[in-house]
């Protein structure tokens, strides 16, 4: 019934998610090494669940092929989860997605009508403009047989299975009314609201949603920078305090309005700066988003100018996480990357770190960085004339109990409301 091409995060619990619904679901990805990882129940990142669930569906409703022309000739639904990252400009890069639909679409030998289906994250006006005229140009006279949609994803990393399981909404971008109809009836088993509007509005409402994310972080950085020009503000305590205004109505949108050393991962920023430079292609370039890209950009070197204050040239410098957030080894656009460069610019100063899951991630994605890895916070405690707290491991909050050396942290992790309540929610849910 299903195909679904890319298995990464997204595509993964998409392919389990309609296993799990009952249907046969065929998953593509051009990754070799990766599709042997999962041909034995093995996923290549930290996400609950997806190899529990990946080994009860295997060879059962999942099947994992390399061989394009058996998966969509026994499929209606063509799914798309293969990346779109940054490109020339901050443009959302689209070669992997028409790839993908070019060889689909070319294995096709019958008549029969299928989907195709975009869950990658496409700017506004991408399946329309972009997608639908080079269906029509490789297809020609087969054009007809496919319907196409987007169908946008809203899935955290940490939380993929329970966000695709208990979706709060499905959004649906599709012209034609057979698609609409067809898509609506895919996901009926999950009786789960189904919004089904314009191809552009479908794929503005992920931009929305991503975008605003971004939003919030930045403003609650800037708001944190504001407050250390002022001086004696518990930055920590302001903002919890904050969330507990009922207008909030205890949503869990209130974790991302909450400081630390900017948004990372690898949707935020590629997303923000895709639609900025989306909408500038369309005459308007958005003054908000322009001033959240670069208040993330230079979130690092505040923190970094934080951590060398007063350090002496080859003073080691000890770093806490390197993930871009708690629960995941994602090291994608991780705002301790950045924050290691910052304070290796600002002098001679070495480097040692430790994160409970992204160790070998980090070291592989960033080889140039001249990091020593250490196996524990106390290991780094030892070795560190100051400690940077970079991602909000629930773990380091012990890191306050090993001695009076200077701490700086980064994620806001230490702050306490008068009643003790922990922050712990605040710090960690992004």
């Amino acid at each position: 019934m299903v195909t679904v091409f890319g298995l990464g995060f997204v595509g993964l619990t998409t392919a389990l998610g309609f296993a799990e619904l009952g249907y046969r679901v065929y998953g593509v990805d051009v990754d070799e090494s990766r599709m042997e990882m999962l041909q034995k129940g093995q996923i290549p990142y930290l996400e609950p669940k997806l190899e529990e669930l990946l080994r009860a569906h295997l060879d059962r409703n999942l099947f994992l092929t390399r061989d394009v022309e058996t998966a969509v000739h026994e499929s209606r639904y063509l799914f798309y989860c293969v990346g779109t990252p940054c490109g020339e400009g901050g443009t959302a890069d689209l070669s992997c997605l028409l790839a993908a639909i070019d060889s689909s679409v070319q294995a096709v030998e019958d008549e029969r009508f299928r989907i195709l289906v975009i869950k990658s994250t496409v700017p506004p006006s991408t399946t329309e403009e972009i997608v639908r005229p080079y269906l029509e140009e490789i297809c020609k006279e087969k054009a007809g047989q496919f319907g196409l949609a987007n169908n946008p994803e809203f899935l955290r990393e940490g939380h993929c299975w329970e966000d695709f399981i208990h979706a709060d909404r499905i959004v649906v971008g599709c012209q034609e009314e057979r698609g609409r109809q067809m898509l609506s009836e895919l996901y009926a088993p999950m009786k789960v609201p189904v919004f089904c509007v314009s191809p552009s509005t479908g794929e503005f409402i992920k931009y929305l949603s991503n975008t605003l994310l971004a939003t919030l972080i930045s403003y609650s950085n800037e708001m944190a920078q504001v407050a250390d020009a002022f001086g004696d503000i518990e930055v920590a305590k302001a903002f919890q305090i904050l969330h507990m205004d009922k207008r909030w109505g205890g949503c869990g949108m209130t974790s991302y309005v909450y400081p630390g050393c900017g948004y990372g991962g690898y949707c935020l920023p590629k997303d923000t700066c895709a639609l900025l430079a989306a909408s500038a292609r369309k005459g308007f370039e958005p003054p908000i988003l322009r001033e959240v890209i670069e208040t993330n950009r230079k979130r690092p070197s505040v923190m970094a100018g934080k951590v060398v204050q007063g350090l002496k040239e080859g003073a080691v410098v000890g770093i806490l996480g390197l993930s871009f957030k708690p629960g995941s080894d994602d090291v994608r656009d991780t705002a301790a990357a950045s924050l290691i460069r910052e304070i290796c610019r600002m002098g001679n100063y070495q480097i040692a770190a430790y994160d409970p899951e992204a160790r070998e991630t980090f070291a592989a994605a960033y080889p140039q960085l001249p990091v020593q890895y250490l196996p524990s916070v106390e290991a780094v405690y030892e070795e560190a004339d100051v400690i940077a707290v970079a991602t909000a491991w629930e773990e380091f909050g012990k890191v306050w109990s090993l001695g009076e050396k200077r701490i700086v942290d980064c994620r806001y992790m230490s702050g306490k409301i008068d009643d003790g309540q922990d922050l712990h929610e605040s710090r960690t849910r992004r």
